[in-house]
Formats: structure tokens, sequence, C-alpha cells
């Protein structure tokens, strides 16, 4: 399965989350370590889903880009 993930830069770290994924996030130094991160946290929450015996969902979201013209 893949997985939508939104990378966002902040002042001082990086976060990211899965819009499918309710509650899986996490922040890090830089965009390397919360994409290592973001991987085990998804993992690990999908493990304990099927611990439990919950559904996993199907991934739904996805992200694009929208170009804007800065003089517009």
């Amino acid at each position: 399965m893949t997985y939508t993930v939104i990378y966002e830069k902040g002042p001082t770290s990086w976060g990211a989350y899965v819009p499918d994924l309710p509650g899986v996030i996490t922040v890090g130094d830089s965009r390397a370590e919360v994409e290592r991160l973001i991987q085990e946290a998804i993992e690990f929450h999908l493990e304990g889903m099927r611990e439990e015996g919950l559904a996993i969902p199907a991934p739904s979201s996805f992200a694009g880009l929208v170009e804007i013209d800065p003089a517009a």
C-alpha cells in the first residue's frame, strides 16, 4: 500500500502526517529524519490495527501541486 504523507517545514523542525491514518504524525530535525520516523510510525500503527483485528484503511488521499503566477 502507498499512503500519502504530508511534509511540512517549520521554523526549527520538520513535521509529517498521514491524512488516511488520523493520529499518525511525527516531527524531526531534518526532512530525512522525519521521512524515516513517519515510515516507522505508519508500520507501527498498522501493526497495532492488525493485532486488534481492525480493518486497515485503504489509501484514498493524494497530494498535488498548484502553480500560481506570483504576478497575478
